[in-house]
Order: C-alpha cells, then sequence, then structure tokens
C-alpha cells in the first residue's frame, strides 16, 4: 500500500473505530468521498470499515455479497481505496485534518 492510500486507510480505520472523533462537517464530507465509488463498492468500503456507525461485516460476508472469493474482495476495497485516495476531494480534507 502507498502512503497516500495508507493515510486514507489509516483514517477510515480509525473512523470506523471512534466515530465521533470527526466533526460532522468532517463526516459530511467523507460520506461525499465515498459517493465517488460506485453504490456496490461505496457499500463494501462502508460495511469493511464500519463507517457511519454501521455494523462492521467480515471480509468472508462482504465477499459474499460481492459474489468474489474473500482475496479477490479484499483487493476490491483495497482498490476502491486507492481510487479515493488519489482524488483532490480526498487530499482537500486530508488538509483539513492536517494528517
Amino acid at each position: 500500500m502507498d502512503k497516500l492510500t495508507q493515510s486514507l486507510h489509516s483514517f477510515l480505520v480509525r473512523i470506523g473505530m471512534t466515530p465521533g472523533s470527526i466533526s460532522p462537517q468532517m463526516e459530511h464530507y467523507l460520506e461525499h468521498l465515498l459517493y465517488l465509488l460506485p453504490p456496490e463498492e461505496e457499500e463494501a468500503v462502508t460495511h469493511y470499515y464500519g463507517l457511519f456507525g454501521t455494523h462492521r461485516y467480515s471480509l468472508q460476508e462482504i465477499a459474499a455479497e460481492l459474489h468474489l472469493s474473500q482475496e479477490d474482495a479484499m483487493e476490491r476495497i483495497d482498490q476502491c481505496v486507492r481510487k479515493l485516495a488519489i482524488t483532490p476531494e480526498w487530499q482537500m480534507m486530508k488538509q483539513s485534518l492536517k494528517i
């Protein structure tokens, strides 16, 4: 995982574990960032990290929903995070968060 992707991954893990650790405005920005993904991928990322107070799904559960192997589901989630990590939207959020 490259440095850009790692910073977003770390942020998503933190938000999933401590949802109240960001402002409502930043949560709103995160929702819009995820809207850049197709709905199926947005849902997979949201469930993988347990964002917005949703139940965190296991990789096995996500893979079943996507009709993929666990390895392919993980690769797809990683690709989604990479897609988002290179967007100007994430770069602006990252500056605001001082990551």
